[in-house]
């Protein structure tokens, strides 16, 4: 059966004028390190990103040594089973193509895209490259960086153990959450469950800390832990009171997935045997350990450090701090099983009909606008409702989404950092609001 998302009594603004679905081709979350003071929302499917500049740019040399130790995009057979049938008569197939085309060719690396609607069924393209320095054409099994779009799963687990009878969702954390971590956050007993899940606890962002964030940087290749995260926050008082307002912060899923480790074993593993596998996601990845990684078919990862038009190769960089990333970042798949996740999702196959109504109750913000509900965030595309998530970092991009009036979703992926605006990456979003200003049309 499909959710209706219409239960959680979404308004519904005026009829589109023109698309209003701005903003960078990073999502909320960016790899942890560098997932620096988010700018959530404004009618925008990739979210604006602030960083720390200044302690990034101070590295900057140190970052283009890093280039010379950058490794190009692990050598698998591109031969995967997607598992689905592509519509090779995809009525815009070919002016989806030639405007990703454009972009790959002018300014990207590479992108991918997998669409499903009920009218036209399953179409994924792949353009530029996967590896440009090798000429490795990005492909439709290329596993994708999906960022951010892990905090949706995650929020899944926890519903889900919600079902199970293991967890109350307005329990205080305390509840469930390791001593061992809760001593670093202040206030610890009065934060809900449900307040980690809907972006509005308070509990401050771990990548806000300048000297967390110089230690990444400055050993780039070295993998930190869930301790190393909140060690950072120890100290901080909370940014506001529990409850009281909505503040995107990728501490909170942090903390959730800690919570999943404690009542589960192994957050990661749970993750793989409820999610991946009911939904016979085979090309989706994650796991506790720092080497999941390896081996697998990933693209090459770039960031235009000097917005010299000419993107840095820093897959290693890249791969470090998703493979360090738990909760709040670290799967991996293709755009096929991205949308898979989603589709599976809104017809009711992983969470009952209650779960999914929390899941859609968003908190809005100080304006009444809806935001984040739990582990999804309400899109406003220019008056059209949206709902999915998105992903940035420092050498990827994508957005994850369902648009209920067109019946269509949708995952649209580069292997371009978008942690920092610039020339290149605003091409980017340039180029993912094209691709839905020519679906919506």
């Amino acid at each position: 059966m499909q959710f209706n998302p219409e239960f959680a009594t979404f308004h519904r603004s005026p009829a589109l004028t023109s698309l209003q679905f701005n903003g960078n081709f990073a999502a909320p979350g960016l790899n942890p390190a560098f997932r620096i003071r988010k700018q959530l929302f404004a009618m925008r499917c990739f979210v604006k990103k602030k960083i720390m500049k200044k302690a990034l740019f101070l590295h900057v040399f140190m970052l283009a040594t890093l280039i010379l130790f950058a490794q190009s995009s692990d050598r698998i057979e591109n031969d995967c089973n997607l598992g689905v049938s592509l519509n090779n008569n995809y009525a815009k197939a070919i002016t989806l193509d030639t405007i990703m085309k454009r972009y790959t060719t002018n300014a990207l690396p590479g992108a991918a895209i997998a669409l499903y609607s009920e009218t036209d069924g399953w179409w994924a393209d792949a353009v530029g490259y996967a590896n440009r320095e090798e000429k490795v054409p990005m492909q439709n099994c290329h596993l994708q960086y999906i960022q951010s779009v892990s905090k949706t799963y995650m929020a899944v687990e926890i519903l889900q153990l919600k079902e199970q009878g293991k967890i109350k969702l307005d329990d205080p954390i305390t509840n469930y959450l390791p001593a061992r971590y809760s001593k670093y956050i202040k206030g610890a007993t009065q934060i809900t469950v449900r307040m980690l899940l809907n972006q509005n606890s308070g509990v401050p962002e771990y990548n806000d800390n300048p000297k967390f964030v110089s230690q990444v940087v400055q050993h780039p290749l070295e993998y930190f832990t869930a301790d190393d995260c909140l060690k950072a926050i120890e100290n901080e008082e909370p940014q506001f009171a529990p409850g009281a307002k909505h503040k995107y912060t990728n501490t909170n899923y942090l903390l959730l997935s800690l919570i999943g480790d404690a009542i589960t074993g192994d957050h990661a593993a749970y993750i793989r045997d409820h999610i991946f596998k009911p939904l016979v996601l085979n090309n989706s990845y994650y796991a506790l350990d720092h080497n999941y990684l390896n081996g697998l078919n990933l693209p090459a990862s770039y960031w235009d450090i000097l917005n010299a038009g000419k993107p840095a190769d820093i897959t290693q960089f890249q791969k470090e701090t998703v493979a360090s990333s738990k909760g709040d970042d670290g799967i991996v798949c293709t755009p096929v099983d991205a949308v898979k996740f989603l589709k599976g999702l809104m017809e009711g196959k992983l969470l009952d009909e209650e779960s999914m109504k929390q899941m859609f109750d968003f908190v809005t913000d100080e304006k009444g606008n809806k935001r984040y509900g739990m582990g999804m965030i309400y899109f406003d595309l220019g008056g059209i409702p949206a709902y999915g998530h998105g992903g940035g970092g420092l050498g990827a991009g994508c957005v994850l989404a369902y648009i209920p009036s067109a019946k269509l979703y949708m995952f649209i992926a580069t292997n371009l950092g978008v942690l920092v605006d610039n020339d290149t990456s605003k091409k980017a979003d340039d180029m993912k609001n094209e691709v839905l200003m020519a679906l919506l049309q």
